[in-house]
């Protein structure tokens, strides 16, 4: 087991891919299709250029808060497509690659962001849960998500992901203990983006890794160099087997670093330098990958020049078709969307509110 051999508590980390795009651990270079490959970079490429439009959309006043997502796009689909088309996601707010990959509309994330709930909702057979704000709280929705589908004996794993600052909230403690007691097939994945908002991790926790924590739980924990998309696919890839064999969860650090803001409120030239955001910009989970798919023969400059004008066209059309309806939301919507019938006190306070906007005309 890869998290017995590379024991986090001991500084271990794994990885396969370099920063350079060269295997260095041959053993364990995972033998996946081309296609499959293929899918999980044009992935990551639509969801760092549809990252960069959502930082210019919002600056230009036509979208919300974003939160970006570049430097994390290995963290994410490496995960993603590990996981079965049965499987779960719980998911935190920052998680593009995976929602893209899993195949949540680029439309409906933009639309969520736009501040339209239209956004949240999933394709048929999309089994990945509206974006979570509420920090930690991914945890527990995963632990019932996942007991859920122990008890009906069905062979589906759940998947949440956290930041690195999730980690320290105590529902992250909660739901994973509990999914440890009961082997619950869970995987849990910790995204250390190096920073909670403007907190570095080693003014957030004393552990020597984040990984390590799942030891308190009596779990299997490993971290993974999460720029490494090959090594994030293989270690999600081994939890979920472990998870679906009724052996319980699997505590998963991608180590990796947020390129840009924490939301588009933020500001990180306040509190980290360029020399560190150069260090890690050599680290940049896209440009090994593409040197990988490129030294095996399975991609060239001249299909990437091709992918990223057609990625631009299909992002620039998706957000004018977004800007084209997403403000229209009607009163209902508000009260509707939490519960697959509106409750007695959602009806109530629905009329209320009918009532007051009537009045207020």
């Amino acid at each position: 087991m890869i998290a017995k051999k590379y024991d986090a508590s001991k500084d271990k980390q794994f990885q396969i891919l370099d920063q350079n795009g060269k295997v260095v651990n041959e053993k364990f270079e995972p033998n996946l299709p081309k296609e499959t490959l293929l899918k999980m970079y044009k992935t990551a490429v639509l969801g760092r250029s549809a990252d960069i439009k959502a930082l210019q959309y919002q600056r230009q006043g036509r979208m919300l808060t974003y939160a970006p997502n570049m430097g994390q796009e290995a963290a994410q689909i490496g995960v993603a497509a590990a996981m079965e088309p049965q499987d779960w996601n719980s998911p935190m707010y920052r998680e593009l690659n995976l929602q893209l990959y899993r195949g949540v509309t680029l439309e409906s994330v933009f639309l969520y962001w736009y501040g339209n709930e239209r956004g949240s909702i999933r394709p048929d057979g999309v089994r990945v849960l509206p974006t979570n704000i509420i920090i930690g709280s991914q945890s527990n929705l995963a632990a019932g998500l996942a007991m859920a589908s122990k008890i009906r004996k069905q062979p589906e794993v759940t998947v949440f992901t956290i930041g690195d600052g999730g980690t320290a909230h105590g529902e992250f403690y909660e739901g994973l203990n509990f999914a440890a007691t009961y082997n619950a097939p869970v995987v849990a994945v910790i995204q250390n983006n190096q920073y909670a908002i403007s907190t570095p991790v080693r003014k957030a926790s004393k552990s020597e890794s984040l990984a390590q924590k799942g030891a308190a739980f009596g779990i299997p924990f490993v971290q993974v160099d999460g720029n490494d998309m090959l090594a994030m696919y293989v270690v999600a890839k081994e939890a979920m087997d472990r998870a679906r064999k009724g052996e319980g969860p699997t505590l998963i650090e991608a180590f990796t670093y947020r390129m840009g803001p924490h939301t588009t409120s933020d500001d990180p030239s306040i509190y980290r330098t360029k020399e560190e955001e150069n260090e890690w910009a050599k680290k940049d989970p896209i440009a090994r990958f593409k040197t990988y798919l490129i030294n095996k023969g399975y991609w060239s400059e001249e299909e990437e020049a091709k992918l990223v004008e057609d990625v631009n066209n299909e992002i620039g059309e998706t957000f004018k078709k977004v800007e084209s309806y997403g403000a229209k939301v009607e009163l209902m919507e508000i009260f509707e969307h939490t519960y697959a019938e509106m409750t007695p006190q959602l009806k109530e306070q629905y009329e209320d509110m009918k009532k007051y906007l009537e009045g207020a005309k």
